[in-house]
């Protein structure tokens, strides 16, 4: 993996279906792979259903990561939106 960055689910609902749909829209902007890791378990960000099978809860602690540094602005904007707890 080229970049990656930490974040910790916010929002009281975790990492549901609607914001599962607005991380992976973002992701899809990416030239190569995203990533989102919690504890083993790694998904596809641009899956929706990969992203919802790491059940992340309200505290968990993400890895967000981008294999081609290029796509900085994409790992960036993808750490914002959880930061923002997927502005909901």
């Amino acid at each position: 993996m080229g970049l990656t960055r930490k974040v910790t689910v916010v929002n009281e609902l975790g990492l549901h279906a609607r914001s599962a749909v607005k991380l992976a829209g973002i992701a899809k902007a990416a030239r190569g792979g995203v990533w989102v890791l919690s504890a083993a378990e790694r998904a596809d960000a641009t899956s929706v259903m990969e992203v919802l099978t790491l059940a992340c809860e309200k505290g968990t602690t993400l890895t967000l990561a981008v294999d081609d540094p290029k796509d900085a602005p994409v790992l960036d904007a993808l750490v914002g939106l959880v930061e923002r707890g997927f502005e909901e």
